[in-house]
């Protein structure tokens, strides 16, 4: 019986390194996985940026409800519709039954301040549905004066609103180089005041 012959070996190891295959598949499996591990984190992360918009557009309306019903913010908001440049109309006079019925206030801006007890219970019944770095002084809170509301005499009603400003979504992905943070767009709720105390 004559022997079989030996298949004929590269006698480099150089050469039968270049010519092997065997981790070829490894290595293509490698880059395949680690770009859908991207795309994969990518798409969670807008669907996260997402539900970060749609809550903080929820957390806004509550906060103008609770401060459409409560004690103002910002310092300054009268508590009575006091007499305009008309001295003829007599006290109950609604305030959109002419022009200076009631007197003219400036509009009034403020952020949110711990210290104020209003400004703490909104951002205590807001604080789950808003991103983990958000603060109190991200609401703010305006005052203005709406000439169709209230009446001489009566209490002061202004057009009461929240407003959610350059309040940051983190990233897991970074988008581009470094950049792992977008400020969410402004969003502001707004509502006539009211009066609970004297039901109004």
């Amino acid at each position: 019986m004559t022997p079989r012959p030996r298949p004929h070996r590269c006698p480099y190891p150089v050469r039968r390194f270049l010519r092997a295959e065997s981790g070829a598949g490894l290595v293509e499996y490698s880059l395949v996985i680690l770009l859908f591990l991207v795309l994969l984190f990518g798409i969670i992360d807008f669907g996260r940026l997402g539900f970060a918009i749609v809550s903080a557009n929820k957390a806004n309306q509550i906060a103008a409800r609770i401060a459409a019903v409560r004690d103002p913010v910002c310092p300054g908001v009268p508590t009575t519709n006091e007499r305009g440049t008309t001295t003829s109309a007599n006290f109950g006079t609604l305030c959109r039954a002419g022009t200076g019925i009631c007197a003219t206030r400036p509009e009034l801006t403020c952020p949110g301040d711990a210290s104020h007890p209003t400004a703490a219970e909104i951002f205590n019944a807001i604080r789950p549905l808003m991103p983990p770095n958000t603060g109190i002084e991200d609401i703010r809170f305006r005052y203005t004066h709406d000439p169709n509301l209230g009446f001489l005499g009566g209490p002061y009603i202004p057009m009461v609103t929240v407003e959610f400003a350059e309040v940051d979504f983190n990233f897991v992905v970074p988008l581009w180089g470094n950049a792992t943070n977008i400020t969410l767009p402004s969003m502001s709720v707004s509502l006539p005041g009211e009066d609970m105390k004297n039901g109004l």
